[in-house]
């Protein structure tokens, strides 16, 4: 089945490509203006200059036009070749976030935090944890996208398509209080505070302290999506160098969304959700559920001859029927609550320090733990002489600790660079049963709270994953020629230890590579105009999870796969300009991704069967991207970017014996839509500020055999304030302007091999947020 939700460009949109488009003939003809007046480029974003690969940059004076709390990741959608989705404004609700780049899904993306491995942000939590709960907002110094190569030091083990590095503020070198309140739609309310010491003696220690709490209720159903953080941050100057240490800490509880398919959509609509706060309804429907179970069995009795002749069927709950209510017409079309929690400690200690003029260190230990929980209330199981639900657990409980170290040898005008990353990681993982009362009017269990003495433990694992990972590079700068080359090696070995097998594999993966080589190549056509080219090899490593990867399927689904790491080679050719008005961007790739495994949805998400794994064999991806930034008059600017990507699997999945199990082969990668368009306008004076964006995403597919898709569709969000002084000021953020309904995440409970699938997210509609900002 497809579903389609189609919609135009808006004139947004149409505004700001026209005006790139014309952008570089009336740079030329404004650039002895803009040098009169002394104007230069308002860079929105920074597009990479003088870096021999496809690169951005986007600033925290960017991120702080936004919605206030906002993740990072939905900031930097409009960057050319990203697409993020979620189902909230903010675009920090985990189940539904989802970043892809040039058709590699978020799993095979490298994320690191001032250099601190995030490991692949994936729900399922296994080696890290999301930038929404690794650091408040705003204190995000800076984000960098590296779309293709990214940086041989990155500290990750799944950056087979690009890498994406966040960097905090530092502490201020004077005192200062910065202080924000939000309140908007759905009873949102968020507050912020950070303190910066200065020096709190001379030449002595800075310290930056930061806290933020949010409230939100959910914009559909009932739930709220609560968050309390903190963050430290201390730095002692030493000379040039300094020291420094961090602890962050995040407590987040958020009740999840219904996941939706498309025939749920055309029945029930969008505004569909859980049955939270009607707990007879849902104890209705897991009754009759339960019922028509009982029934399937007695019929099949009959049938085989196992039930005596003339046997009468007995329903387990006689009053409730074998019918749903309507509009209700599968157990799968509701449940009543589901939920996510997590608490997280991120800390570190290092140094970075010039040791000479010729030499620079840097190192870091760090340590993450993290406790989490991700609750759904399952019809599938009911508690013994209670309530015909159960509530259904998947348990994280980590503790990583790594170092990241690197050292830059300056020797004429060769830099040269080694480094390495080692880490060890202890993850246990477990699903768990927790019995429910039979009850009336509520739960006896709440959806937001540690849930204790549980029922029955369907699998608990130990997983130990080491990683070891070095890297080499030199930089060559000739003046018109600069030259970039090295490798990076890598290896990662995961051990998994049942405690509780339940019917999931167990066993030992390595993934290894000591030469994975990346040279980029930078070509100085005058002082605006540069011309860049790279190559880059990566591989991921094994996940270690009963949720993904490898370990997630049956003992005998892993002895039979074809375990090869995936792999991917990328090709990039590219050009920046620059001038007084206009900067901008357009690069091309192709990139060839080997022994992609893909995981195939069995059965609804809820009932947590194991996954089937395949190797796909091999994905091949190539686009253009595009962007550029121009400046109007001082004032005014404009931002607009564009991506063609052309990624499709290049064989069938085909079993042991011979068989098709999907016919893949030419269809497009799922979750990869063709065209990404975004436009920005930004209009600042100094009193008043205001940015409108426009953003369009095409058809996506969320079936590997591409029978099931959504349509693209194009939203638009807005901002205004203004600054009363340099210290206060007010700003208004709308989302979705104009209200569109539209799918938003797919692929929540992964992607069945063909038709439809309860595995949508809705997008949030039009919500406005008012935020107070003061500071002394």
């Amino acid at each position: 089945m497809k579903f389609r939700n189609r919609l135009r460009a808006g004139s947004v949109s149409i505004a700001a490509f026209a005006a790139l488009a014309a952008a570089p003939a009336f740079a030329e003809d404004m650039t002895a203006d803009a040098a009169a007046d002394g104007t230069d480029v308002d860079e929105i974003v920074v597009l990479g200059q003088g870096q021999a690969r496809q690169v951005q940059e986007l600033g925290a004076a960017d991120i702080a036009l936004e919605v206030s709390g906002i993740s990072p990741l939905k900031a930097i959608d409009k960057l050319p070749g990203v697409n993020f989705q979620s189902a909230d404004p903010f675009g920090a609700y985990e189940w539904s976030a989802r970043i892809s780049i040039r058709g590699f899904s978020q799993n095979q993306l490298g994320f690191t935090l001032d250099g601190v491995p995030l490991g692949d942000m994936n729900y399922g939590n296994h080696n890290g944890l999301h930038i929404s709960r690794a650091i408040i907002s705003e204190n995000v110094g800076r984000v960098e996208v590296a779309q293709g190569a990214g940086s041989l030091a990155a500290a990750s083990t799944s950056n087979l398509g690009g890498t994406i590095e966040f960097y905090s503020r530092e502490p201020a070198e004077i005192f200062g209080v910065a202080a924000s309140a939000t309140y908007g739609s759905e009873d949102t309310k968020r507050a912020f505070i950070r303190l910066d010491s200065g020096d709190i003696v001379a030449g002595g220690p800075r310290l930056a302290l930061s806290y933020a709490w949010q409230d939100a209720d959910k914009w559909k159903g009932d739930g709220v999506q609560r968050q309390q953080q903190v963050n430290a941050r201390i730095v002692q100057p030493v000379g040039d160098g300094q020291f420094f240490g961090f602890v962050n800490y995040s407590d987040r509880a958020e009740n999840d969304y219904q996941d939706l398919s498309a025939d749920m959509i055309g029945r029930l609509g969008y505004q569909w959700d859980n049955f939270a706060k009607d707990w007879d309804t849902a104890v209705r429907v897991a009754k009759v559920y339960q019922n028509q179970v009982a029934r399937a069995v007695f019929n099949a009795g009959v049938a085989n001859g196992s039930l005596p002749l003339g046997a009468v069927f007995t329903a387990p709950y006689a009053g409730a029927g074998e019918a749903f209510p309507a509009p209700v017409a599968t157990v799968d079309d509701a449940y009543y609550d589901a939920s996510g929690l997590r608490k997280d400690w991120l800390a570190g200690v290092g140094v970075d320090a010039p040791l000479t003029d010729y030499w620079t260190l840097n190192a870091m230990g760090y340590y993450h733990g993290n406790k989490g929980r991700g609750l759904w209330f399952t019809p599938y199981v009911t508690t013994p002489g209670g309530a015909p639900i159960t509530i259904r657990t998947t348990e994280y409980d980590i503790e990583r600790y790594g170092i990241v170290a690197s050292s830059l040898f300056t020797l004429g005008d060769n830099k040269f660079e080694i480094g390495m990353w080692y880490e060890d990681n202890d993850f246990n993982q477990a699903r768990r049963f927790y019995g429910l009362a039979d009850t009336a009017g509520a739960p006896s269990r709440g959806s937001l709270k540690f849930p204790k003495d549980p029922l029955a433990t369907q699998w608990e694992f130990d997983f130990n994953t080491q990683t070891l990972q070095y890297h080499v590079q030199d930089t060559l700068d000739l003046g018109q020629v600069q030259i970039n080359a090295g490798w990076k090696g890598l290896r990662v070995t995961n051990l998994a230890t049942p405690i509780v097998r339940g019917g999931l594999a167990a066993g030992r993966t390595e993934a290894k590579d000591w030469f994975l080589p990346q040279a980029g190549l930078l070509f100085r056509l005058s002082d605006d105009n540069e011309a860049f080219a790279s190559y880059t090899q990566n591989m991921r490593a094994f996940e270690s999870s009963a949720t993904g990867g490898p370990f997630a399927t049956t003992q005998a689904g892993f002895d039979a796969l074809d375990l090869k790491p995936e792999t991917s080679t990328t090709y990039e050719l590219g050009f920046r300009t620059k001038s007084s008005r206009f900067q901008g961007v357009i690069a091309g790739y192709y990139v060839d991704f080997q022994d992609r495994i893909i995981a195939f949805a069995n059965g609804s998400g809820i009932q947590g069967n194991p996954a089937i794994l395949q190797n796909v064999g091999d994905v091949r991806s190539w686009g253009v991207e595009a962007a550029g930034t121009f400046r109007v008059t001082p004032d005014l600017s404009l931002f607009a970017s564009y991506a063609y990507n052309d990624s499709e699997y290049q064989d069938d999945v085909v079993n042991a014996g011979g068989i098709t199990v999907a016919a893949t082969a030419g269809k497009t990668v799922v979750n990869s839509p063709r065209h990404l368009a975004k436009g920005e306008i930004t209009w600042d004076t100094g009193t008043v500020f205001a940015r409108v964006g426009a953003n369009y995403t095409s058809k996506r597919y969320y079936s590997f055999e591409n029978d099931a898709e959504v349509g693209g569709f194009v939203i638009v969000d807005a901002s205004i304030g203004y600054r009363l002084n340099e210290r206060i000021s007010v700003q208004v953020n709308a989302t979705n302007l104009f209200d569109k309904e539209y799918v938003s995440t797919i692929g929540t409970n992964g992607f069945a091999n063909r038709g439809d699938n309860q595995t949508l997210l809705a997008g949030a509609p039009q919500q406005f947020f008012v935020t107070l900002k003061a500071g002394f």
